[in-house]
């Protein structure tokens, strides 16, 4: 697997993404046809939304992942494994997790990643 500084990798990728999100792994993967690919797996940093505590709300892992196709980068496939996280109240029980409806239809993410994480995605909970 090839060596890449992941602060670099994370340079290619546009703020509203690395803002909330951090890479936690990358892969030159091949496919069924041995065509090289790249996957990169992103997770939402453990930051609650603004207006929330930490002593009343606790990190429950994440919900189901999506891999989503973004841009080509030097001539080879991207998806990206986008994992979201909830966290959970910890007297009531209720689920909290991040809003992204503030992704504007002009940012420089695909459609299918702008809709993932506004939940208008094939994969919304």
């Amino acid at each position: 697997m090839p060596t890449i500084d992941i602060s670099l990798l994370s340079a290619l990728f546009p703020s509203e993404l690395t803002q909330y999100f951090i890479i936690t792994k990358f892969e030159l993967k091949y496919d069924v046809d041995k065509t090289e690919y790249w996957l990169i797996d992103f997770e939402e940093k453990n930051d609650l939304p603004t207006g929330y505590s930490s002593s009343d709300y606790e990190s429950k892992g994440f919900m189901q992942s999506s891999t989503i196709q973004d841009f080509p980068l030097r001539g080879k496939a991207v998806y990206l494994r986008i994992m979201k996280r909830r966290w959970r109240h910890k007297e009531n029980g209720t689920v909290l997790r991040r809003d992204f409806s503030f992704i504007t239809e002009g940012s420089k993410l695909t459609r299918e990643l702008s809709d993932f994480l506004k939940d208008r995605g094939r994969d919304a909970d």
